[in-house]
């Protein structure tokens, strides 16, 4: 899975407040919800980001509570990737539950700029960094984490398990 898009630059401890402000939480659906990621924050990022972009942060992003609707609204509006130096616990499951992809690479977090043009090969865990002209290597996830990104997130992951087990109806 190769990604290209600009770099969305944040520091440590983006918790999903910022990602997600409260008070929002009351927009009814997904779609009324996106409209304010990374509000808290960033107030101009839904008019800046595109399709494949790319969010890069210090340390523990996605701290705080355990806000599911956070990584959903970053996929949502068409986040392809996230890199960070690292993740706070529950965002990575959540992220990983529902299939957005991300990957934990101090190095690239720490030299990475607002607007850098990114390429992230997710399978082999490699990032370059055309604006800077460096290559990084994020630590590596199990294939059956790489699986469960393919699929989408856990639940489709789990049932084209169960399908190939004949555990499931297709219909």
């Amino acid at each position: 899975m190769i990604l290209k898009g600009k770099a969305h630059k944040y520091g440590d401890n983006v918790d999903t407040d910022v990602i997600l402000p409260a008070q929002h939480m009351d927009e009814p659906g997904l779609d009324g919800l996106t409209k304010y990621c990374m509000s808290g924050i960033d107030p101009d990022f839904i008019q800046r980001v595109k399709p494949g972009d790319v969010i890069v942060a210090q340390k523990n992003f996605g701290c705080g509570s355990s806000r599911e609707q956070a990584p959903l609204v970053i996929k949502r509006c068409g986040v392809s990737l996230i890199v960070a130096a690292s993740f706070a616990r529950i965002f990575f499951r959540n992220a990983i539950n529902i299939g957005l992809p991300i990957l934990e690479c101090p190095e690239a977090a720490d030299e990475t700029r607002m607007g850098d043009d990114l390429e992230i090969d997710f399978n082999a865990g490699s990032i370059v960094n055309h604006t800077r002209g460096k290559t990084y290597r994020a630590k590596s996830f199990p294939d059956f984490i790489v699986e469960i990104i393919h699929q989408g997130g856990l639940i489709p992951y789990t049932r084209k398990q169960l399908e190939a087990r004949g555990s499931v109806s297709t219909t």
